[in-house]
């Protein structure tokens, strides 16, 4: 009995018409991160179509935590070092593949509108300032930034009344943007992203550096699209997207 090859052929035809699955790469970044890697994801998603990058955006702390816990995530970039250096201890990330790529600034911010006079720490003590933005310093890299200033000019146990603990930076910013607060700790990037709803009134001076490493996460599904994908973030046009948005070279 003899088989015609015909409908074997439009099989074959029909599978090879439809679309590969893209490859997904899982990237969690700090949420000051957020708009620069939403912008070199679409970047590398256009220069490698088949792959999909999946970007989680968080406080660094929750994010080191998701990925401890077996979140499947494939490159890790925070916004402070002992983030990474959790991350490192836990044997959660490639240590070898660390980079430290930009760096930042702590400032103190205002509604647009505030007659507020904001121009030292000292200043927040002032009767007119009755809530202040501050993220959760135990989880936050920003509320740790903003505690550790606050307190060696020893004016935490005397403005503690009046902080507002928010879940990360881009929530401290969206309460001074709101006037729901009369002041807050944010990053420079991140205020500059708002211009007509904040004012920086002060740069917050820090013993150590507003500082950003990345790494491939030790459990990454490919290794060699994470390493790709971080290569990118560090290259020249990496670069220029960061640099579009703030980010200082470290």
């Amino acid at each position: 009995m003899r088989f015609s090859s015909r409908p074997l052929a439009a099989v074959l035809l029909a599978l090879a018409a439809l679309p590969v699955s893209a490859k997904d790469l899982t990237v969690s970044a700090a949420a000051s991160l957020k708009d620069a890697f939403q912008e070199i994801a679409a970047q590398y998603q256009r220069q490698h179509p088949g792959v999909e990058v999946r970007l989680n955006t968080a406080g660094s702390g929750a994010l080191v935590q998701q990925l401890k816990q077996g979140a499947p995530v494939d490159v890790l970039a925070t916004a402070d070092q002992a983030s990474m250096d959790e991350a490192a201890k836990n044997k959660s990330i490639d240590a070898a593949s660390r980079k430290t790529f930009v760096r930042n600034d702590l400032v103190m911010v205002v509604p647009k509108n505030s007659n507020i006079r904001l121009q030292k720490l000292s200043d927040l003590q002032q009767s007119a300032i009755r809530r202040i933005a501050l993220s959760n310093p135990d989880s936050v890299p920003v509320g740790r930034y903003s505690k550790q200033a606050l307190t060696k000019a020893g004016l935490f146990e005397a403005v503690k009344p009046k902080l507002i603990t928010t879940q990360n930076v881009r929530q401290s910013l969206d309460y001074v943007a709101r006037g729901e607060v009369d002041a807050g700790f944010v990053y420079r990037t991140d205020a500059a992203l708002m211009p007509d709803k904040v004012s920086i009134t002060a740069v917050v001076p820090l013993d150590t550096p507003v500082s950003y490493p990345i790494a491939v996460a030790a459990h990454s599904s490919d290794k060699a699209e994470a390493r790709r994908f971080v290569d990118f973030v560090l290259s020249p046009a990496g670069r220029k997207v960061l640099d579009k948005y703030g980010f200082s070279r470290p």
